[in-house]
């Protein structure tokens, strides 16, 4: 990878000069061109440590036959929530998309969404995320894209201006940012009132006031700049995290189809249980730089006490109780969900160390 080129990629983005994200690689002219599109600035965690890697593995690999190139922050259009469809419909050849931006719509994703469903580390709960998504999703419910790998994030945090989050009884009339419908409803059911927006309209939200705070893992704070906006930041102790959300690594279908089998075999072998635990591991990275960057400046970071976590547990299994009722209703097997995705953060527990 040719970091020199990298870097001024990026800086001509910054300066709205045109220029796509290309990995560089120095190879001859390439036989496929790969348009990837996400949501985040350039120097998020997982566009850093996750997509930019993948695409210089991919293009060496290939020997230059296949260029990547990633578009940050929606340069080719469209909205967060547009991103699976783009993947599907072919207006992007791959994509980072975030089932949770459409209610509703991905029923059985949200089982890893689930109150303390996952674990405090992002990288074993997304080589869980791959199994759960094999078991119910893959040749279902995401069969109309190539899925190549999907992910969760590290333990949420509460970002707020004023006082931290203490006791349960803090999040009574705050008007928090949410990202998912189970978050959502375990922040409601707290007291607060959940706002749903991506997270690129977190920032602004908060510094106009339109929100108190909102949840969102320490690795997006950075790159959102949310450490200038939040004057505390609450996370949980424990050994589960309070909510996650759900990512996928995606490729439209006839591009994949359309692919040279041994081009084919590349995206195989950079697809699956291990690039799913490649994406979670930027996650872990990013949150232990943006926690100890936040630390350095000074912020107010508060850690629960034990006994409110066990509270907030509490009021977490009320959550997932109501979702396996509304999944029952749509003819699925709720508690075998929950179930399932249990045993496989169970089983993955450990994994990275």
């Amino acid at each position: 990878m040719n970091i020199t080129l990298k870097t001024a990629a990026i800086g001509l983005v910054a300066l709205g000069i045109g220029a796509a994200g290309q990995t560089g690689a120095a190879y001859a002219q390439a036989e496929v061109t790969l348009r990837c599109q996400h949501f985040l600035p350039p120097m998020g965690s997982v566009p850093r440590f996750f997509m930019e890697p993948w695409a210089a593995q991919v293009e060496e690999q290939s020997g230059g036959r296949i260029d990547v190139e990633l578009y940050p922050a929606m340069q080719l259009g469209g909205s967060p929530p547009a991103l699976y469809d783009q993947i599907r419909d072919g207006v992007i050849d791959c994509g980072w998309a975030l089932p949770a931006y459409t209610p509703g719509r991905f029923p059985e994703a949200e089982a890893m969404e689930l109150p303390f469903m996952t674990s405090m580390n992002a990288e074993d709960s997304s080589r869980a995320a791959w199994e759960f998504t094999e078991q119910y999703m893959l040749d279902s419910r995401f069969a109309d894209i190539h899925v190549m790998a999907v992910h969760v994030h590290g333990p949420g945090v509460i970002h707020k201006t004023g006082d931290p989050i203490e006791a349960i009884t803090d999040f009574d009339g705050l008007q928090l940012r949410g990202p998912s419908r189970q978050a959502n409803a375990l922040l409601e059911r707290l007291g607060a009132t959940p706002v749903g927006m991506p997270v690129p309209a977190f920032p602004e939200a908060l510094s106009r006031g339109v929100v108190d705070g909102g949840v969102i893992p320490w690795e997006v704070v950075p790159a959102l700049r949310v450490e200038e906006l939040a004057d505390s930041h609450t996370q949980i102790g424990g050994d589960r995290a309070l909510y996650n959300t759900f990512f996928i690594w995606g490729m439209n279908n006839d591009t994949y189809a359309s692919l040279p089998d041994d081009l084919r075999a590349i995206i195989d072998a950079n697809s699956g249980i291990d690039a799913s635990a490649w994406a979670g591991r930027a996650m872990d990275e990013g949150d232990t730089l943006a926690e100890d960057m936040i630390t350095e400046r000074g912020n107010t970071i508060v850690t629960l006490s034990d006994e409110v976590v066990a509270e907030l547990r509490a009021v977490g299994e009320e959550v997932t109780a109501d979702w396996i009722e509304e999944m029952n209703g749509l003819g699925l097997d709720g508690a075998a969900m929950v179930e399932d995705a249990r045993a496989a953060v169970a089983r993955h527990a450990g994994d990275s160390m």
